[in-house]
């Protein structure tokens, strides 16, 4: 009695592709059975060696425009088998029709939504005039470095003539959906303090722990003023402020030294509003203020600030947002807390659209017991299959003759 859509998604959930070592080649097998069962064209681009995108083609009546690029990634997170209450890739669905698995939420779901929303509109015999593709990527989890960052880099990428993009949102515990136009730059910064060494039993001066003192304080208390910016005004969402967390400290060689440097690693998230060179100046002062010695190195410092108009003039929002009211759902707009392949897509400047449409709907990727409710996920197909009609038959635009 359960809906084919539904056992095709838990068939996905259940092929392993957590990292560290994710079975790409068993999720490839499946999306290419998947995609050839839909008549849709497979290419496979090895973006680097063990990594493969897969892209599915619906040919649209008239190639000569920019096509939709459905976008969704394969990998998942580690579990903590010890906090489910079912095995985590086993698809387990409970008698509310909860399906346990990780990548319940991130985002199997979306891939197997997306396949049979296309699905649904090739069996009506629909057509329309913009091509169609979906890729299914790796190693997103992990950053995209070997993935969607080198992607968009290749031809292949360059040859799919993208002109919107649909990538990822977030779970919405409300009646409202989460639609992403932007996220965060994310930025790692790692800052060494070097000073005086010696005997943990005497009064050293200039000691690198005192330097690092003062620069936890000043990186925390900037932490503090965001937090509390965002509690107190209720307009604002996670996106809105800069997220600042010290996630390593690194130093010392036995508990009677007094080392001579110290480390400590910082990531922080920075909304696209936030000025980035006058940030850095800010990092900068702060080590300054803490004396001589202490420096500071990135090890990831994202400067694209693109963002994807959300304005009714833009055809391609118009076509979204659209069917959004005619489907009388309540968008929310956000800028993403985090990071998602949507960035490196923002880079090469084509517009995407973060959205995951899940509604009523606890948010819990990354997180223990990660599930999904089967009538949520049907809804979601039902979405795509007014979404993609739409989007696809976007009028040409001015640049496309």
């Amino acid at each position: 009695s359960e809906d084919p859509s539904v056992t095709l998604f838990r068939e996905y959930l259940r092929i392993d592709t957590v990292h560290p070592k994710p079975d790409y080649d068993a999720a490839v097998r499946f999306l290419e059975r998947v995609g050839t069962d839909l008549g849709l064209a497979c290419q496979k681009v090895e973006v680097c060696q063990g990594r493969v995108v897969l892209i599915l083609t619906w040919q649209g009546t008239n190639p000569r425009l920019r096509s939709v690029l459905l976008n969704s990634h394969t990998d998942v997170v580690p579990v903590f088998e010890e906090h489910w209450t079912y095995p985590p890739f086993e698809a387990v669905k409970d008698s509310q029709g909860n399906i346990f698995a990780r990548g319940a939420q991130d985002m199997k779901c979306v891939s197997i939504q997306y396949l049979e929303a296309i699905r649904r509109l090739k069996a009506e015999g629909k057509c329309f005039a913009r091509t169609i593709h979906l890729t299914f990527v790796p190693d997103e989890e992990v950053g995209g470095h070997k993935g969607m960052e080198m992607f968009v880099q290749r031809p292949e990428f360059k040859a799919l003539n993208v002109g919107f993009t649909l990538d990822e949102g977030l779970a919405s515990p409300s009646d409202t959906f989460s639609v992403f136009y932007g996220e965060k730059s994310p930025w790692w910064i790692k800052v060494k303090c070097v000073g005086s060494p010696g005997h943990g039993s005497r009064f050293i001066s200039n000691t690198a722990a005192e330097k690092m003192h003062k620069v936890i304080s000043s990186f925390l208390a900037f932490r503090e003023s965001e937090k509390q910016r965002l509690k107190s005004d209720s307009s604002l969402t996670l996106g809105d402020v800069t997220s600042l967390n010290l996630t390593m400290l690194e130093g010392g060689v036995s508990f009677n030294v007094v080392p001579s440097e110290m480390a400590a690693s910082f990531d922080i998230r920075i909304p696209p509003t936030v000025d980035l060179k006058a940030f850095e100046e800010q990092v900068a002062a702060w080590c300054r203020g803490a004396g001589d010695g202490v420096t500071y190195e990135f090890h990831q410092k994202c400067m694209d600030q693109h963002v994807t108009s959300t304005e009714e003039s833009d055809p391609w929002w118009k076509a979204f947002s659209g069917v959004c009211r005619d489907m009388k759902l309540q968008l929310k707009l956000e800028i993403f807390p985090a990071a998602t392949d949507s960035r490196y897509i923002r880079a090469v400047r084509h517009p995407a659209i973060g959205f995951s449409p899940m509604n009523r709907t606890p948010v819990l990727l990354h997180d223990h017991n990660e599930f999904l409710n089967e009538q949520v996920f049907l809804r979601g197909i039902d979405i795509y299959a007014r979404l993609l009609p739409a989007l696809a038959s976007v009028p040409p635009l001015p640049a496309e003759g």
